[in-house]
């Protein structure tokens, strides 16, 4: 058996363009989103190499863990990746999806008295730093001719900001689901602001350039394997929100409710993609979030397009 499970695995590396598999692939996933997918679909089995999987809360300390090399590849979303690159981390995104932005949201009290983006003037708005939550609330105060300054910025974690929104310590919370479903369904919390019309709904895998030079082979499967999840996910949000409940202890219903607004499949990474990442980057410089014009081409990596057609 073991040697004919050896005999397997020369086959399948002799068989991939980029050679041998490495040991291990560490994945960075945040809420166990990606894992979920996998698990549901039945694409984790028989994967001809180790993954080690870490989890995260929000995409800044997974861009900050693939800028230390602590992960190979991990998901976040545009906004982030922005961050990310700003910061000098030597990361790619490596594949791309691509959501409904009502996905995310700015949230507020049911009986809050904001009722629209105009309504946010001198309230103090939580949100992560860096996160497709922050970039809704920049977004969202520009549509409504508003400056930054014209609100209280509070940079937190999404569970401290949830904290925060309940006990009245901020009155709005700009960030993405799951924690925009959990928190209509257990606090009631309505929208005043979702990313249509402001976000490309845009997320990625982005690798980091020594996993792309060494784990090539492992990248691709890896992508094949997310890409056909996402599909398959797409036609059965209640075994992937069952498999995900399991995983994180978020209740089912809130977690099909995530998949079935999101609709989030592959897409490809093209010339068009990558222009809307630019548009991205240059509100994050109107807005003096960055400091300096980004050039978003190099941290895009097209060599993996077919691994996810």
């Amino acid at each position: 058996m073991r040697r004919a499970y050896a005999s397997l695995l020369i086959a399948l590396a002799a068989a991939l363009p980029f050679g041998a598999f490495a040991t291990t692939l560490k994945v960075g996933d945040q809420q166990l989103q990606t894992r979920g997918v996998l698990e549901a679909s039945g694409q984790l089995k028989d994967v001809p190499y180790q993954i080690e999987w870490f989890n995260f809360p929000a995409a800044q300390p997974l861009g900050e863990a693939l800028n230390a090399g602590a992960i190979d590849v991990g998901g976040l979303g545009d906004a982030p990746l922005i961050f990310a690159y700003a910061a000098g981390a030597r990361i790619r995104a490596v594949s791309a999806t691509r959501s409904t932005p009502v996905d995310l949201a700015i949230v507020v009290p049911a009986a809050s008295p904001i009722r629209s983006a105009a309504d946010l003037k001198g309230r103090r708005i939580a949100t992560t730093r860096g996160s497709i939550g922050h970039y809704l609330a920049v977004a969202t105060l520009e549509r409504a001719n508003l400056k930054l300054s014209d609100v209280n910025w509070s940079y937190m974690q999404p569970v401290d900001a949830r904290a925060a929104l309940a006990s009245g310590s901020v009155d709005a919370w700009s960030t993405w689901d799951p924690y925009v479903a959990l928190t209509e369904a257990s606090e009631h919390a309505r929208s005043v602001a979702n990313g249509v019309g402001v976000s490309s709904g845009l997320s990625f895998e982005a690798a980091t350039d020594t996993a792309i030079r060494d784990k090539r082979a492992e990248l691709a499967d890896f992508l094949r394997r997310v890409a056909a999840g996402q599909r398959w996910a797409l036609s059965h949000p209640d075994e992937v929100a069952a498999i995900q409940s399991r995983v994180t202890g978020l209740p089912a219903d809130v977690l099909k409710t995530v998949y079935q607004r999101a609709q989030l499949h592959p897409v490809a990474i093209d010339d068009n993609l990558i222009a809307e990442q630019q548009r991205t980057a240059d509100l994050y410089l109107r807005a003096n979030v960055i400091k300096t014009r980004l050039n978003v081409t190099p941290s895009f990596d097209k060599q993996f397009s077919s691994a996810t057609p």
